[in-house]
Parts: structure tokens; sequence; C-alpha cells
């Protein structure tokens, strides 16, 4: 008998045997329990496999499922129920510490026994997991992936529609009415695309939409891959939505996912998309059975392991919505932890949240320097061969007790780029950070001390959330547990971009961002003066940096984006630094001027907490 039958069997004798073996259990008989089934595996006894049936009269199996598994050679014990209704009185108690020993075995065996298992006993292992024990494996550091099952066979299709018909099925199976603009838009392009697959190969033209001129490409077939891009774009839009996770769980489309992940092993793009939903349908903790059941907790360990940190991180995202025993807060959609990303015992004393500008993304803004990226159509579209973040490598290292936090949204230097047809509101800095507050309330900023690390239209953004949580009895933590804001080239009184996207209509048509970063702005100019009232009152600690060498925009212009004057706020320290705007928030090495003035800013606004 395994482990978890042991423990299934100890809490069916202690928990449902009627109310005269509760009266007559001590609690303290619980915790001997576990500690006894500790000292079982510690003694030698790793796992009493489920060949030794001469306790079998003691164990209650489900015979359905023995007749489902009797072509393999292992078996399912169905576990206890692990309902939220039940998470109260002494069952719980009962269950919960012997979940925490079985757990706390499972972590740290793999490096008690100094001879390392066989498969057979990994596979076993594996067997013994429930749902809980699984999640917290997998956010366990240097855990053996042979820990987990591999997903569970998927059944053949039925059909003989391709995979992005499969797709195509599944979104027109969703509501469509009364959606996010943004949701209609990713939907309709989705499906208009994958409808025009015949056409294409008939020769015809592909023509994407957009806010802009609309452009048309003669292929001779649109690539599947793309296809299955647009429908995943619109289904990570679709996955926000909580009722429509519920639809897409209900229409098999954990499995669909599973299908097209494994097939796209080649594919960054479509694995990030994939992984993205499930991380969103994972805010839900009614679908994180079904989750585990398709066999995501396998596939989130191993890409957890992957040196990318962009993949890696999107999959630390989606296992700590999953891990409900020791995470406490939630990230929505764009709120990733670089740091920590796994289960730790040290306790985390404060918060470091950096925001990215024009441009910008959680993970690229913040690399290290590397080549002299330009501010033009392949920068802009996003190149995946980035150095390493240095926010999660060289600050989780010289400041191991900080939770890392970068968020994401989208921003265009034009109409022409927008991703969705959105009213103008919508991509205001005021409704960004009305968007971001409610995601990183959810996400517990503001429950310990912070400090904000904002680069360009980043720190406008970071500004007018400190300003609309000031006034929000709801949100007012934020503010005052706010210890300092490092600010690299923030236009707080405009930039010279604002000036030529105006001036160059016949090349930009300038994005609600950009107008609002013109020079000598009204707008700006309350935004600052509002905010410094009551900064000098809360005397907030504040580092900002300046650029002093010209950007590349495009091949053939060069700007210098923010001025030095413009990058004054009228509070704290200004360094300028003699790099571009690009380069401003991207330190060379870890000893660089750039990296360590900030790290002893921090260092020093924190230096009680840590």
């Amino acid at each position: 008998m395994s482990v978890a039958a042991y423990c299934v069997f100890c809490y069916r004798k202690i928990g449902t045997s009627g109310p005269a073996t509760k009266k007559h259990l001590p609690w303290n008989d619980i915790r001997k329990i576990a500690k006894v089934t500790g000292s079982l595996i510690i003694g030698g006894f790793v796992f009493i496999t489920y060949e030794v049936l001469s306790l079998n009269k003691l164990l209650q199996i489900d015979t359905q499922a023995l007749h489902q598994e009797k072509l393999k050679s292992y078996v399912y014990v169905r576990t206890a129920s692990l309902r939220p209704s039940e998470y109260q009185g002494f069952t719980y108690k009962a269950r919960k510490e012997i979940h925490k020993a079985v757990r706390r075995i499972l972590e740290t065996e793999a490096k008690i026994f100094r001879r390392p298992f066989n498969d057979y006993q990994y596979v076993t292992a594996a067997q013994t997991c429930d749902q809980r024990t699984a999640i917290g494996l997998a956010r366990s550091k240097d855990v053996d992936l042979r820990f987990f099952l591999p997903p569970p066979p998927l059944p053949k299709i039925k059909t003989d529609y391709p995979i992005e018909d499969e797709l195509r099925l599944l979104l027109v199976s969703l509501p469509q009415t009364g959606l996010d603009p943004c949701v209609q838009y990713f939907t309709s392009l989705a499906l208009r695309e994958s409808s025009q697959t015949l056409a294409a190969q008939r020769g015809g033209l592909w023509c994407f939409g957009g806010n802009g001129l609309p452009y048309c490409e003669t292929l001779g077939k649109i690539p599947s891959e793309t296809v299955e891009l647009f429908c995943l774009q619109a289904l990570v839009q679709h996955s926000k939505i909580s009722s429509h996770c519920d639809k897409i769980e209900a229409k098999g489309g954990l499995q669909l996912l599973q299908r097209i992940y494994q097939l796209r092993k080649d594919s960054a793009k479509i694995q990030r998309n994939i992984i993205r939903i499930i991380g969103n349908m994972a805010l839900d903790e009614r679908l994180h059975s079904s989750i585990v059941r398709a066999g995501w907790v396998s596939v989130l360990a191993e890409v957890m392991k992957s040196p990318h940190i962009i993949q890696s991180s999107h999959a630390s995202r989606a296992l700590a919505n999953l891990d409900r025993d020791m995470v406490k807060e939630k990230y929505p959609d764009g709120v990733y932890v670089l740091h920590p990303q796994y289960r730790s015992s040290q306790p985390v004393r404060a918060d470091i949240l950096f925001v990215h500008g024009l441009l910008g993304a959680a993970f690229k803004t913040w690399r290290q320097q590397d080549i002299d990226r330009r501010l033009d159509r392949k920068a802009s579209e996003g190149e995946e061969d980035y150095t390493q973040c240095w926010p999660k490598t060289w600050l989780a290292s010289d400041c191991p007790s900080l939770r890392i936090i970068s968020v994401e949204y989208d921003t265009h230097l034009s109409d022409w780029k927008a991703k969705c047809p959105v009213e103008a509101q919508r991509e205001s800095i005021a409704f960004r950070s009305s968007e971001l507050l409610d995601k990183l309330k959810a996400a517990g900023i503001g429950d310990r001390p912070l400090v904000w690390v904002s680069h360009s239209m980043g720190g406008l953004l970071v500004k007018k959330m400190l300003v609309d949580a000031s006034k929000n009895p709801e949100m007012d933590k934020i503010v005052n547990n706010t210890r300092g804001i490092v600010f690299y080239s923030v236009p707080h009184h405009g930039s010279q971009l604002a000036e030529y996207s105006i001036n160059a209509r016949y090349l930009l048509f300038p994005s609600v961002e950009v107008k609002e970063l013109s020079k000598d702005s009204p707008a700006l100019k309350e935004l600052n003066d509002d905010f410094l009232s009551f900064a000098k009152d809360k005397k907030f600690s504040v580092l900002s940096f300046a650029e002093t060498l010209p950007t590349h925009i495009g091949s053939m212009i060069k700007l210098h984006v923010v001025p030095v004057e413009s990058a004054e706020i009228g509070i704290g320290d200004l360094i300028p630094v003699d790099v571009n705007h690009l380069n401003i928030c991207k330190p060379k090495k870890k000893d660089a001027f750039l990296y360590q003035r900030t790290l002893k800013f921090i260092q020093d606004v924190l230096a009680q907490e840590l």
C-alpha cells in the first residue's frame, strides 16, 4: 500500500467512521499518524507498493477505476475530497496534517537518500501524489521531473478537422455578445482568418484588418501556425472572463490546448499563449481539478526549468495561481513574479514593482544591455533572443527576501500598430492606471513595503496610480507602504517623441499614449503637481536617471527622447547617464553604475525591512 493510500486509510478511519471514533481519538494522535507515515519512508520503506496486498481489506478501492486501468501497470486510488466546503473542523485538520507530512517527505526525499530512485519508484511516487502535492512539487526548486505523471493520452480526433478548425469551433462555441471590444476584435479576426484558409489555398489574398490601413499578402496557403496563433490570441482574451473559462473547460478546451502544445513544441509563441491561457483559467479555483486532470502540472513543472525567462515566468504565474496552499495572492494576466518563483521558507519582507514604458514589456525592458536595438519595426514586434533579465538574476541574488514583480500592458507608438480598435480612453494613462491598480491589489501589492521602478511612460503611469490610490480608501495601503520610486528617463514634462510623431503624420499616426507625452502638456503638468503635493508629505524617496545620448527612431532619425530637463521631477536626486533612452534601464554588467546605484537606493529605503 502506498503512502497516499495509507494516509487515505488513516483519514477514513479518523474522519469518516462516525462520532464515536472522533471522540476517542485525541488531536495529538493525528500528528503521530503523520509522523509514523514519515518514519516509514525515512526508515527505508520508501513506498510499500500496490503489489503488497496483505492490507487490501483495510483499503477501499474504487473497482470502476481498477477496471478502467486494468491494461496499465499502475492503479489510481481515489483520495479524500478536498472541496472548499470541507475546509473546516476536525476532518480538515486531520487531512491537512497528513497531506503536510506527505508533501514534506516527497519534497525532500531526493536529497535525503544518497542512492537515486529508480524509475519504478518515481512512477509509484507520481501515482500517489494528490493534486496539492503535485502542485507543491512543481513549485519546488530542483525537483526531479520524474515525480510527475506525463499528460494523459489524448483521445483520437474523431473528425477530419485540422487543429486550426478545432480552435475555430471552440471560439464559435463561446459567448459572442456583450464582449469587451478587444475580445470581439480578436475573436472576429481569428474566425475571419480561419475561414479564409480555403480561399488562400486557391491563391486568393490574405488580408489583415486593423486600426490603420489594411494590407494584403498573396500567399499560396496561410500557414497553419499563423492561424492557430490568431485563434490562441482570441482565446487569451476570452480566458480573462471567468464565465468564458467555464465554457472553455466544458468544451474540452484544456485537452485541445494540450494537443496543440505537444504538436507545436517548435513554436515558443504558440506555447507561451497556451500557458498564458492556463494561467488565466487558474485564477478560478473551481477549474483547478480540471487543469490538473488534463496533465498541465507536469507541463508547467517542465517549463519552469526553461532557460528562457519569458516561458518560465508564464509557467511560474500559472503554478502560483494553482498553489492555494502557499500563495494567498492571485496574479492576473500581465502580472509576473520574477522572484521568488519557487516555494521558499524565507519570508518576503518587501515588494519591488517594475513598470515598463512605450513598446516595452515585462521582460525585455529589463534585460541587460546587449546590442543597440533601435525603435523600429523589428524591435517593436519583439525579439526573443534577449539577454538575462537583471531584476530576476542580479537583484534577486542581492536581495533574496524581496518579491520582485514585473507588469505588462499593451502600448503603441502608432495607431497602425494598435492590436484592437478600442475607444481612446482605454489607451489613456488614466485607464491604464485603473486597470493596473485592480490587478496589483489582487496580487497583494500594498500589503508590504514597496519600491517602484519605472521606465519612460511607465513612470507617468506610476505617478497616476499613486495619485489615484491616494483618493481611494480601498487602495490607500499602496500609497502608505510606498517607500521609494526609481524613474529611468521619465518624461515628466513631455517628450520630443510626441512632436516627432505629430510632425511626421505621413509616417506615424500618433496614438493616445504618444499624444499624452506632448511637451509642456497641461495634463502632464497637472499630474506632476498632484503627485508632488502628497509625495513630499509622504516623504517618498525618489531617484531619477536621465539619458544624455540620442536614440535611433527607425533607420534614419536620431532623437533625444527625454531631455534632462524633462526627466527632472522636482524631488529627490537626478543623475544624468551617458546612454540612450532604450539603454537607460539596461545596465551592461552587475558592477555597472546604473545597477549599483539602483541597488543601493533599494537597500537604503528598505533598510529596516531587509
